[in-house]
């Protein structure tokens, strides 16, 4: 079963006491070290903490339908890049469960799962929603770099139900580019806007000019909001 694979991963693994964990998913057809190496290169310093490890997992390569069924590491499948078309549940889903042993297995290390934020870019960002608002939503956060969801996603309808039963979801984070070609600025719009009428808490920060790409500003208000979300749990911690 899919469920039972181990992803290859990459870590940057904190300067002091581990105590607390990010899982940063990378977009179609990247890799974990590719991700990684892409933030190293924009961010000064670099996306490191006394306290907290970075995890950037990679994506097993399937056959990706918009690619015509070539291979490509991708979190799940779709018949089109397009908020209109349905989700691939079944590939969502499968690895949903996958990525669940990364966040099982820094629990099994001590970390609690209120210690844990999730997130990605592009598709990393909708597949960490789909973590947190289905499978995962007592991590700490959930953060989404030029992303999406599509239009009639079970997440809104998910959150809508923890929310009438009165159960707590993640803070969610939104970075988007106005200038993004591939996923556009009103699609990740109208996804933090969907998300927070069924009843999350959102917010939604727009980069003027920027294409789907990272930038240093969008990662600096991101470790910031980690550290919001995450902080050193004894003076040692961020003395490290």
């Amino acid at each position: 079963m899919a469920a039972a694979r181990r992803l290859k991963t990459c870590a940057v693994s904190p300067a002091g006491k581990h105590s607390a964990s990010v899982i940063f998913l990378h977009g179609s057809g990247d890799t974990g070290r590719g991700l990684r190496a892409w933030v190293r290169d924009v961010m000064s310093p670099d996306l490191a903490f006394s306290h907290i490890k970075v995890i950037y997992p990679t994506a097993p390569a399937r056959p990706y339908t918009p690619m015509r069924g070539a291979m490509s590491t991708v979190w799940f499948d779709r018949l089109k890049i397009s908020r209109d078309c349905p989700e691939d549940l079944e590939s969502i889903d499968d690895m949903c469960s996958t990525l669940g042993s990364i966040i099982e297995g820094e629990v099994n290390a001590g970390i609690h799962k209120d210690r844990v934020v999730i997130g990605g870019f592009s598709m990393g960002g909708a597949m960490a929603l789909h973590l947190a608002c289905r499978y995962h939503p007592d991590v700490a956060g959930v953060f989404a770099l030029s992303s999406f969801l599509n239009k009639d996603s079970v997440n809104f309808q998910a959150v809508e139900e923890r929310l009438r039963a009165g159960l707590s979801l993640p803070e969610l984070i939104q970075c988007h580019g106005t200038k993004d070609e591939l996923v556009l600025h009103q699609w990740g719009e109208d996804t933090s806007m969907l998300l927070k009428k069924a009843g999350m808490t959102t917010t939604f920060h727009s980069f003027p000019g920027l294409n789907h790409q990272l930038s240093q500003p969008e990662m600096e208000l991101l470790r910031g909001w980690i550290l919001n979300k995450l902080p050193p749990t004894t003076s040692a911690d961020s003395q490290s």
